[in-house]
């Protein structure tokens, strides 16, 4: 059976300066003997030359061994008498301890000014990839794709055979490999911002090989900046969560005043009607009579709208929706409302564009209800003598109904915003009625929009398909109705 032997990096280092304090002199002294047959001293350059070669491949132990046993081999090859370790010439003495000192001296300068240049490019790899690394948690790209990147950067600076982040941020848990898993001892290197833990670092160096301390040091500052980027998505979490909390505030703030608002205005209106009929010393004649009881009946007609619209965003939000649909004329039911609202459409002139249309698959009772909170919105914000045009038109597989006015018009960059729950379209109102008109228009796999009228005003369109609109996600219509 063979036996396979694997060294570690501290053993192949001392194999590597063996072997060159070994082997520099070595050559040397070939070189000499075949240079200089008559073994002169000129061969000392050699051996300068050897010492300084070991100095630059394996260091400065190396280097000094090299010196030795230059000395020695100038002594016992080159020196009078040969063979021998005895010096006959005094100034062979000198020659060979000035070579000793010289070399000694050469190799430990050589080695140092090698080290200081490892050094520095070890510096600047390293802060080469700290520099990227921090501008890589800073960069705002997605957290999968950072971690990735820096894997991968730490697997080619310091030659691993593979990186693994195993990390978590917020209630994110991901972990990221790069390069093979096979190898030598892992590394393992904590992910810590300040008593924080978000996970570690594992590097696997080659097979037989171990990380550094200089790699361990190089790690740990990449797991700090590893750290920061990890933070930032916690922190950014954090963040979004808080402002999804005050949306919602400013959400029940904004429907308690609404709401309260819309309530005691027409409950001012009726109290004061009801007060005035029963004052018992006024009198009132038969047409004040009317007038206040058709106050009184308005004004509860408007707090039952009010209800209605309050309950079908309820409806909305728990995403029980759900328009009863079956054949339906949309040109009969603008007929029918606006036959019903013909006392509140007040002193604006009224124009219709009705043409045979096919039917829509729809819920009359819901379209009703659109078509009233687009015709009550044209009316509050026209002119007295204004226009209000509805019309009702095909449209290639869809019927298009349009209801546009002359009032003072909708800013294109406000136009989607008044779709969202308690916005104001034009001014007061609680914002309810166009945000309830796109949630069931969307329930019925439509889709409504707004415009400028023609000569200024506003015109709100909607389509419902003439055929039958596939089943719609209820979740989905009251996200986008409502958000």
């Amino acid at each position: 059976m063979s036996e396979r032997w694997i060294l570690a990096p501290g053993d192949v280092s001392r194999v590597r300066v063996l072997v060159t304090a070994l082997a520099a002199p070595a050559i040397a002294l070939g070189l000499g003997l075949l240079i200089q047959p008559e073994r002169e001293l000129g061969a000392l350059s050699l051996f300068l030359l050897a010492v300084v070669a070991a100095a630059v491949v394996a260091g400065m132990v190396a280097g000094i061994a090299s010196s030795v046993l230059g000395f020695l081999a100038l002594n016992y090859f080159f020196t009078q008498p040969l063979h021998t370790f005895h010096v006959a010439d005094r100034d062979d003495v000198v020659a060979l301890v000035t070579f000793l000192v010289v070399a000694l001296a050469v190799g430990w300068v050589v080695a140092r000014a090698v080290e200081e240049r490892a050094r520095a490019t070890r510096r600047e790899r390293e802060a080469r990839l700290l520099n990227y690394i921090a501008m890589k948690a800073l960069s705002g790209e997605p957290l999968e794709r950072v971690l990735g990147d820096l894997a991968t950067a730490l697997v080619d600076a310091l030659r691993l055979s593979g990186c693994e982040i195993d990390a978590s941020a917020g209630d994110r848990a991901l972990i990221v490999r790069r390069g093979g898993l096979d190898g030598g001892a892992p590394e393992r290197v904590p992910i810590v911002r300040g008593e924080t833990t978000f996970g570690e670092v594992i590097a696997i160096p080659t097979a037989g090989a171990q990380v550094q301390t200089d790699d361990r040091r190089l790690l740990e500052a990449a797991a700090r900046q590893i750290a920061v980027a990890l933070e930032r998505v916690s922190l950014d979490a954090v963040v979004a969560n808080a402002r999804e909390e005050a949306e919602r505030s400013q959400g029940r703030a904004a429907l308690f005043s609404s709401v309260t608002h819309d309530l005691r205005t027409p409950l001012a209106s009726i109290k004061a009607a009801v007060t005035s009929l029963l004052q018992e010393d006024a009198h009132h004649e038969p047409d004040q009579v009317r007038d206040l009881l058709r106050t009184v009946l308005e004004e509860t007609d408007r707090l039952n709208r009010l209800v209605g619209n309050i309950l079908e965003l309820a409806r909305v939000r728990a995403g029980a929706l759900v328009p009863a649909k079956q054949p339906t004329a949309l040109d009969e039911v603008v007929e029918s409302v606006l036959h019903r609202m013909g006392g509140r459409l007040g002193a604006v002139r009224l124009r219709t564009i009705l043409r045979d249309t096919p039917e829509v698959a729809a819920d009359p009772v819901q379209i009703d209800q659109v078509l009233t909170n687009l015709l009550e919105n044209a009316v509050q914000f026209s002119p007295p003598d204004g226009e209000i045009v509805v019309s009702v038109v095909p449209w290639r597989s869809v019927v298009r109904v349009t209801v546009a006015d002359h009032g003072p018009g909708i800013a294109p960059e406000d136009r989607e915003r008044v779709f969202e729950a308690f916005s104001h379209g034009h001014v007061g109102g609680s914002g309810l009625g166009l945000a309830i008109s796109r949630a069931i228009v969307l329930a019925h796999g439509g889709r409504i929009w707004i415009d400028g009228a023609p000569g200024g005003g506003t015109a709100v369109s909607f389509e419902l398909p003439v055929r039958d609109a596939e089943p719609v996600d209820q979740e989905a219509v009251a996200v986008e109705g409502t958000r």
